[in-house]
């Protein structure tokens, strides 16, 4: 394949996460290359568009594929508006205010958001001494590996954006892949999407094999052969 004829893809991280949630995607390297975004503190009043057109600037090739996970899935859409893409593909995240679920829809109507505790987020090191549980010890070594934008005015920002997103109707040609059991945003809100059955919403990190298995076929064609899917899992 020629160099000019590589497919760049880049993946954006779901809210306050780093890139490394993407640590064990492979796509078959003569074919693509992957690149990792990484967040940007926002400025001041900052809009979503704003700050999305400052993440465009991290794009150092035409035509790419964004790939975006939970809210990295809303940004990735809005730079789609700003850049030409060849795809857009969102996971774990939603295309429209209509599929956030009712307690999000509850904040953004009575701006409970602004309450939160984002300050706690600072003290994930103290949480890990005192989990009970193989469980609890589990998730909290997940959340201090995957989880490290600490930065209040980052998280308060973004937490606002996702809750108050406006988009009453779904971009066109998103692609979005969403698990049936995320918790997150539940699978009953969202209309038109790839299923990973049993997916929650981290299946980027615990279902990556899914991913590995199926992401070429629906970057390059915009689609997965469900019916295929079902011959393998027979």
């Amino acid at each position: 394949m020629r160099k000019d004829a590589v497919i760049h893809v880049y993946c954006m991280p779901g809210l306050a996460a780093n890139p490394s949630i993407f640590e064990m995607i492979r796509l078959p390297e003569e074919i693509f290359r992957i690149h990792w975004l990484d967040w940007l503190l926002p400025h001041p009043k900052e809009s979503l568009k704003e700050y999305s057109a400052r993440l465009c600037k991290k794009i150092e090739h035409e035509n790419p594929v964004l790939i975006g996970v939970s809210f990295g899935g809303v940004i990735v859409q809005e730079m789609a508006q700003l850049i030409k893409v060849r795809r857009v593909i969102i996971i774990s995240s939603v295309k429209s205010e209509k599929e956030l679920p009712r307690r999000m829809r509850f904040a953004r109507r009575t701006k409970a958001f602004k309450v939160l505790p984002t300050s706690l987020a600072q003290y994930v090191d103290a949480l890990e001494k005192v989990a009970v549980g193989d469980f609890a010890r589990k998730r909290v070594k997940l959340y201090k590996k995957y989880l490290s934008i600490t930065d209040t005015r980052y998280l308060d920002w973004a937490i606002e954006q996702m809750i108050c997103w406006e988009r009453p109707e779904p971009y066109e040609d998103v692609i979005h892949i969403q698990g049936d059991k995320d918790e997150i945003f539940p699978y009953r809100y969202v209309k038109g999407c790839i299923t990973v059955p049993g997916g929650t919403h981290v299946m980027i990190i615990n279902r990556f094999r899914w991913f590995n298995d199926h992401l070429e076929e629906i970057i390059l064609t915009g689609k997965l052969n469900e019916e295929k899917v079902k011959e393998l899992q027979s």
